[in-house]
């Protein structure tokens, strides 16, 4: 099934949030942890440190996990709409589990941190399988490469993240790297389908 274009407005507004979303995450965590004090450090601690109660750029990195929230949510239609499959499932539960994130900030209590950890450990995997489940889409309609590099994104994802539990000295730095690759593979599916590609057939297509 080849690629169709889609001109629909909506549909390409819908897709800019795959791009301003991690965009706008991404920076957060990086402004956010220059702003903490000692003795933070990104190689070691959780980008969720820097929103954690009493954490001098709180607000920052909750603004950052919403609009991180908001472009996933807005990415989640775009996929729907043009991505067969439920590669949209998880990006948008990906999109509740962040504001979860937002909703639960460290070192409030023992309950709202075990609630945070539930919503991160959610947005992780959800991260890792949105390209993960588009891969299968993307070979039906013969873009090989692109299927391969998302079953390769979603294992460094992956892979990054559960590397987290078992690293102390560098558990920041293995978070940061897997969120950035899975970051930069919604950027990248927002960066096609906002020239107005879609994977799902035409009606002609479908009509035929």
């Amino acid at each position: 099934m080849p690629t169709s274009p889609d001109r629909r407005p909506a549909r390409r507004a819908a897709a800019l949030g795959l791009v301003l979303g991690p965009a706008a995450f991404i920076a957060a965590w990086a402004m956010a942890g220059a702003r903490m004090p000692d003795p933070y450090s990104p190689v070691s601690d959780a980008i969720s440190r820097t929103a954690a109660v009493g954490s001098p750029p709180r607000w920052l990195m909750t603004s950052g996990f919403l609009l991180y929230a908001a472009g996933s949510a807005a990415g989640s239609i775009a996929l729907r709409r043009s991505v067969p499959g439920p590669a949209w499932i998880a990006s948008a539960v990906n999109s509740a589990a962040t504001v979860g994130v937002a909703l639960t900030p460290l070192d409030h209590s023992v309950g709202l941190d075990g609630a945070h950890a539930v919503t991160a450990t959610t947005g992780y995997v959800s991260l890792a399988l949105t390209p993960l489940l588009a891969a299968q889409p993307l070979a039906d309609a013969g873009h090989t490469a692109a299927a391969r590099a998302s079953v390769g994104v979603a294992a460094a994802v992956g892979a990054c993240l559960i590397a987290t539990v078992g690293s102390d000295s560098a558990s920041g730095l293995l978070q940061r790297i897997g969120l950035t690759v899975g970051d930069a593979w919604l950027i990248a599916a927002g960066a096609v389908l906002l020239t107005g590609r879609t994977l799902r057939p035409t009606r002609s297509r479908v009509a035929h």
